[in-house]
């Protein structure tokens, strides 16, 4: 366990299709570094030569969470914080923060460093949008991916816990204006 001095993470939690690569896309723009469980997975189905695919997100997903060493997905999560941290970056995104067990391995890693924000959006809302989105997504699916997300990636209980929440129903500018508020609060 390290102690890392004055180092702010925020991570984003919630189902697809709630906002989360949204507001990590923004504080990106803003000059906010990010550290992405989703884009360490891409990058290792692009590494398999798979097509980016549900099934095939999900098999490398599994494959890597469940590696006798360990989570290595989690563990390249810590190691790309460390890294920034040594950078001289005081304040990280995590995007993709999902289940109970790297949530307390993050907060163990950086005590007093980690403040969750669950992000919602109603279902017809998230439907709409991963349906139309980069990867379009038919229902039955959006409804499997759900199921998996909180079933074997436990992420109920992250977001039950998070430090705040945030309900992006709106247009992208009224999640801007949430997420400028909150940080005004908090001091990120």
């Amino acid at each position: 366990m390290t102690e890392p001095i004055n180092v702010e993470l925020i991570a984003f939690v919630g189902l697809a299709g709630t906002g989360k690569s949204a507001i990590t896309k923004y504080l990106g723009e803003l000059g906010v570094p990010k550290v992405s469980f989703a884009d360490i997975i891409a990058n290792k189905v692009k590494e398999a030569g798979l097509d980016f695919t549900l099934e095939n997100e999900r098999s490398v997903r599994e494959k890597l969470r469940n590696d006798p060493a360990g989570d290595l997905v989690l563990a390249e999560v810590i190691t790309q914080i460390h890294k920034l941290v040594e950078g001289g970056q005081h304040r990280i995104v995590v995007d993709g923060l999902g289940s109970w067990e790297s949530y307390k391995r993050i907060r163990h890693e950086f005590p007093g460093s980690l403040t969750v924000v669950a992000l919602t959006a109603r279902r017809h809302i998230r439907h709409r949008r991963l349906t139309s989105g980069e990867h379009p997504m038919t229902t039955q699916q959006i409804d499997t991916r759900d199921y998996d997300e909180i079933e074997t990636l436990n992420k109920g209980g992250v977001i039950a816990i998070a430090d705040y929440y945030l309900f992006d129903n709106g247009s992208l500018e009224q999640l801007h204006i949430q997420i400028d508020e909150l940080f005004r609060q908090i001091e990120f």
